[in-house]
């Protein structure tokens, strides 16, 4: 909505677009009729008698806040009478072509100068007018404090709805109207259960509201390519910025073991900056999603996946890295255009034996780490109960790290689910008791970078998302301490 000039006369209520322009009523309506959605509005124009004065009379008429200014209307159009065909531009809603007295002076100095005329004019608004908005507005119950159910998830060509009971009686509406307003959706399912109910895989029931029976989606996050059966394998929209903001921390060239890594969305886009990753995922689909993700993204240099146990996958990965054979990545210019050869080819050449091309020089080198610089843990129902199997993953190994070398001990994201409190403060020491109790140190908030406590620790924990008004989900991220990693077991 554009804001309304301070020395305009005109109340800023009257600036809003008013029932005029709001779509037809039906409470009852059950089944859509779009030809129902119709509806004409009778309005003034300025018909303006020169095309070259449409730009001068336009920016007379905004000043004067004469124009109509409503979503998605054009104010300029085409109309044709008596007289021939001209340019128009529509004015507020409450100026009369028939009413000098709802004229402003603005628009009275155009019509005494011969430059415009005022006309009536009828605008005719038709159901792909209006938002899903306006369309589930005029139609759902008029009760006080009844929200319009408008969050949805959409993963590729699936939207993906979570209703309310209230609102099951009308579901079909809500999806064929979701699906009308947004050219991209084919599919609108509502999830039936909470995630994970009925799988560790957390995967979902649902049930197909509207479009095809189709839920095998191609998603886009961070430069990369996913194909999945959004069916069989985890995956929230919502999480994208997340995503990014942990993948941002890491370092090309670091090695990072993703316990949790459901499809890759922090591997792959990993990859892409040059990051080692070894991902791995007990859902058999999800690691063959990764299996795939990973050469379509070309990142097959710097991404390994896995289809293991988490926890034996933390124990183990740790073991295998450090007894695996080095890993060298050559980055190599990008070579020159098709076409720079055939330029070359056309010019004369010296009789003189050319001279042999000199082998490419890599523009940068990345050897894959033994150890791992971070863990990824994203699986925020339970990973916080898989912590216990990093008591003792480097004992025997002390020698490899820091005071010995400068090789520091890993850092730690996992992330889980607290209470939202009304204080932040609770939930952070939630989350440190939950920890601790797992890895078997004691951690608390005053831990972090600048508190009071062990800063060693570097602990921060990140608020992630509000996933219900008492479910809020966090990354607490940590170095493991060498009390725990080196600790035999």
């Amino acid at each position: 909505m554009e804001s309304v000039n301070d020395n305009d006369t005109r109340s800023q209520s009257s600036r809003e677009p008013n029932a005029m322009f709001r779509p037809p009523v039906n409470r009852a309506m059950r089944t859509l009729d779009r030809s129902f959605f119709r509806k004409t509005v009778p309005l003034a124009a300025a018909k303006v008698f020169k095309d070259k004065d449409i730009s001068a009379v336009r920016a007379t008429l905004s000043k004067s806040h004469d124009l109509l200014v409503v979503p998605r209307l054009s104010n300029v159009r085409r109309i044709t009478d008596k007289d021939g065909a001209f340019r128009a531009l529509l004015l507020r809603e409450d100026l009369k072509a028939d009413d000098k007295t709802t004229w402003s002076p603005s628009v009275t100095e155009l019509t005494e100068k011969g430059t415009a005329a005022i006309t009536s004019y009828e605008v005719n608004l038709e159901y792909d007018y209006w938002s899903y908005a306006d369309i589930i507005g005029s139609i759902l119950p008029d009760d006080d404090g009844l929200e319009i159910p408008q969050g949805f998830t959409q993963v590729g060509h699936v939207a993906h709805l979570n209703l309310r009971e209230q609102f099951y009686p009308y579901k079909y509406l809500i999806a064929q109207i979701l699906k009308d307003k947004n050219p991209s959706i084919r599919t609108v399912i509502n999830k039936l259960e909470d995630v994970g109910s009925h799988s560790q895989f957390r995967t979902f029931p649902f049930e197909i509201l509207v479009g095809d029976n189709d839920l095998n989606v191609i998603q886009h996050e961070q430069d990369c390519e996913f194909h999945f059966d959004y069916a069989r394998v985890y995956w929230n929209s919502r999480l994208e910025t997340e995503h990014r903001r942990l993948v941002e921390k890491f370092k090309a060239g670091q090695m990072v073991c993703d316990v949790m890594a459901g499809v890759g969305p922090f591997a792959v886009p990993a990859g892409k900056r040059k990051i080692f990753v070894w991902a791995n995922d007990l859902n058999p689909h999800g690691y063959e999603v990764m299996q795939d993700a990973i050469p379509r993204n070309r990142v097959q240099d710097f991404v390994t996946a896995f289809n293991q146990d988490g926890r034996e996958f933390i124990k183990s990965s740790a073991k295998d890295l450090l007894k695996s054979e080095p890993v060298t990545v050559n980055i190599f210019p990008k070579t020159k255009r098709r076409g720079d050869s055939k330029r070359k080819a056309a010019e004369p050449q010296s009789e003189a034996p050319a001279a042999p091309p000199a082998p490419p020089v890599p523009s940068e080198t990345y050897t894959r780490p033994t150890i791992f610089d971070h863990y990824v843990m994203n699986l925020p129902a339970t990973a916080i109960e898989f912590l216990d199997a990093f008591q003792g993953v480097y004992a025997g190994h002390e020698s490899l790290f820091a005071p010995n070398t400068s090789q520091a001990l890993p850092m730690v994201h996992v992330y889980c689910f607290s209470g939202h409190s009304e204080n932040e403060v609770d939930d952070h020491i939630d989350i440190c008791q939950r920890v601790s109790e797992r890895i078997g140190y004691t951690i608390t908030p005053e831990d972090r970078v600048g508190g009071s406590g062990n800063t060693a620790i570097e602990l921060a924990i990140h608020n992630v998302r509000l996933v219900s008004p008492n479910k809020q989900m966090f990354c607490a991220s940590f170095r493991l301490p060498g009390e725990v990693a080196f600790r035999k077991v």
